[in-house]
């Protein structure tokens, strides 16, 4: 291989990259060694540093590299031949360099009670503070001509940096009380947390975060499609007032629940009315839609009141014998085939199906069919 005189790298055509080695290891003393702004060179000799150069021109010499010297007892004088590794570190500080969580963060929204799959987005500005730690920590040993990106150690660091805005995230949404919906003004403090916290993981490997920013925390419309159908019954609650409102969401509970199970007691049961009481009540109802004006009945022997269907005189025992007019409600006896206040008859109908009707019926309760006059 070719001995090296001159070393020299100005750059990749993109701006992310943070370090590079030079593609040789033969030099010799003399060598001069250009460092651009924005650069500083790291000597490396069998893993050990040996010294930094920063921007500027340097010829390499036993004066300015005294650790390689002992290292290989290198004669005196010049174009001494030598190996040693050098990496170019970019000193420039990285500003865009964008994260945000692959998973969401699985939570319940203290606020109103529905589950949330929370993400999050963000930009990290980072700089490198300490290149020996950054050289000997990170970097370990690369093939010639490779560059490290930045986008590389962001994805080194993606798992810690994710799962502490995570904690971060969830924390204050669970335990401080802020709804999803609310947490857009906490990315100050949340940003600011969060660097606190990364800040030692990221000094362990010689960088110094710059800056850290939250710039969203949001979550799927299907998901805030619940929040809004809760957001539109408490504008409906504001507007129409906390007795109205209450009464309109028990109907809509009740007739729900009745109308998937079928019975007046299983809407009060759904609506948070006990079994007992739901039944109790659904009774009532049941007496007041089927309950009729009743026509009292006396009998003709002691005049004693008795109901509709009586066979016998709860006071005397006469046989009774008299039944409603369906039409005027008059009290007509069983013999009789019209009554004698309207003339209405008094015979039941029986329609074509076999179904038993009142005299007066006009359409079948069974098969709807539409009965004679």
């Amino acid at each position: 291989m070719a001995i090296i005189d001159r070393i020299k790298f100005d750059g990749l055509a993109s701006r992310d990259w943070l370090v590079y080695k030079y593609p040789s290891e033969s030099l010799v003393l003399g060598t001069q060694l250009i460092v651009n702004e924005g650069q500083v060179a790291v000597f490396l000799k069998g893993g050990k540093i040996c010294d930094i150069f920063l921007p500027g021109t340097h010829t390499l010499s036993t004066g300015n590299l005294p650790i390689i010297n002992s290292i290989v007892n290198l004669p005196f004088g010049s174009k001494t031949p030598f190996t040693a590794e050098i990496y170019y570190i970019n000193t420039v500080t990285k500003l865009d360099l964008n994260w945000g969580t692959s998973d969401p963060i699985q939570i319940i929204d203290p606020k109103y009670f529905v589950r949330l799959r929370v993400r999050a987005f963000g930009q990290l500005g980072l700089k490198i503070s300490d290149y020996s730690l950054f050289i000997t920590e990170l970097i370990g040993s690369l093939k010639q001509s490779d560059a490290v990106k930045f986008d590389k150690i962001v994805e080194f660091y993606r798992g810690v940096l994710i799962s502490k805005v995570k904690t971060i995230i969830a924390d204050i949404i669970i335990n401080q009380k802020i709804s999803a919906l609310e947490i857009s003004a906490k990315l100050d403090d949340i940003s600011k947390l969060s660097s606190d916290l990364l800040e030692p993981e990221f000094e362990k490997f010689g960088f110094k975060i710059i800056n850290f920013y939250i710039k969203s925390i949001n979550f799927p419309e299907e998901d805030f499609d619940q929040i809004n159908k809760i957001l539109e019954d408490r504008a409906a609650f504001e507007i129409m007032g906390d007795n109205r409102y209450a009464t309109k969401r028990s109907f809509d509970v009740y007739e729900g629940a009745a109308t998937n199970s079928g019975g007046v007691a299983g809407a009060f049961v759904a609506g948070g009315i006990g079994l007992s009481a739901g039944m109790a009540m659904g009774n009532n109802f049941s007496n007041v839609v089927n309950t009729t004006p009743s026509v009292d009945l006396k009998c003709p022997k002691c005049n004693f009141p008795y109901k509709e269907g009586s066979k016998f005189c709860n006071s005397c025992g006469e046989k009774l014998g008299q039944k409603i007019c369906p039409k005027c409600k008059a009290a007509v006896s069983y013999e009789s085939k019209f009554c004698m206040e309207c003339g209405q008859a008094m015979e039941s109908k029986v329609c074509t199906c076999g179904t038993s009707l009142l005299p007066d019926t006009k359409f079948c309760n069974n098969c709807g069919r539409k009965l004679e006059e």
